[in-house]
């Protein structure tokens, strides 16, 4: 089987001492994974050491980063390295999320950037993709998603690509309350995945884990994750409840 996540992003939430608190309350829930089970928590900057220690012993559990560099060094003020990320144990970076997008102007060749430097200090990337309302209002979603992937990714030989976890965004789904309906994931899901299989081939396609990433909560959860081609949720508001997020983790393939 795929492996399966639950990837939790807090974005700028939490002080120091709830992150400690509501990682502390999750680990207490005692939730054992499958070999094929992961549970990952993409916290900001100042917590990553702390969490990095909390979950090292946690079979399955582990900390990511919300973002890295797309320069590998030098006089960029402000900036987090893949390297620095490296040197303090970090094994994964959500790269290319909607609102890094949006508000930071990310685009699609410095996020290129930014997944090679992962693979380089062996942090596996969690790359976003998503369209937002307008774009799926007049049906060009897949062709958007398309093009996200064609020119931030599918440069990358097939070693490196079976090394990234995917994570579709219907951009129109976070923060809103809406959720796409299962069959709209799926849908988008199994696109994801045949584009790989165009590119590459069938075998790789079906290693590559693809989370959701819109508005996940305990309530929707299981039924999402159990669609043939969700492996899983990056999940935002809901991962800030230890209840909610240990709920999700349970509801994981």
């Amino acid at each position: 089987m795929r492996q399966q996540i639950a990837a939790a992003n807090w974005k700028m939430n939490l002080t120091y001492q709830q992150g400690e608190q509501l990682l502390d309350a999750i680990l207490k829930e005692a939730i054992e994974l499958k070999e094929h089970q992961k549970a990952v928590f993409a916290v900001p900057y100042p917590y990553l050491i702390m969490a990095a220690q909390k979950l090292k012993d946690k079979k399955g559990y582990a900390a990511s980063a919300q973002n890295c560099s797309d320069q590998k060094a030098g006089a960029y003020t402000g900036e987090v390295s893949a390297e620095m990320l490296k040197s303090i144990n970090i094994h994964y970076c959500v790269v290319g999320h909607s609102e890094r997008r949006e508000y930071f102007s990310e685009r699609n060749l410095s996020l290129a950037g930014k997944v090679t430097l992962c693979l380089e200090n062996g942090i596996t990337p969690i790359f976003c993709c998503g369209e937002t309302l307008s774009i799926r209002e007049v049906g060009a979603q897949e062709g958007f998603v398309e093009t996200q992937l064609m020119e931030s990714l599918f440069h990358f030989p097939e070693s490196e690509i079976r090394k990234m976890v995917i994570a579709y965004e219907p951009i129109w789904a976070i923060g809103t309350g809406k959720t796409a309906t299962v069959a709209q994931a799926q849908e988008m899901h199994a696109h994801i995945r045949k584009l790989f299989a165009g590119k590459y081939n069938q075998a790789t396609a079906e290693h590559i884990p693809i989370l959701y990433g819109g508005s996940v909560k305990a309530a929707n959860a299981k039924e999402l994750f159990h669609s043939p081609d969700v492996d899983g949720g990056l999940v935002g508001g809901a991962s800030l409840n230890a209840t909610e997020f240990a709920s999700i983790i349970r509801s994981l393939k």
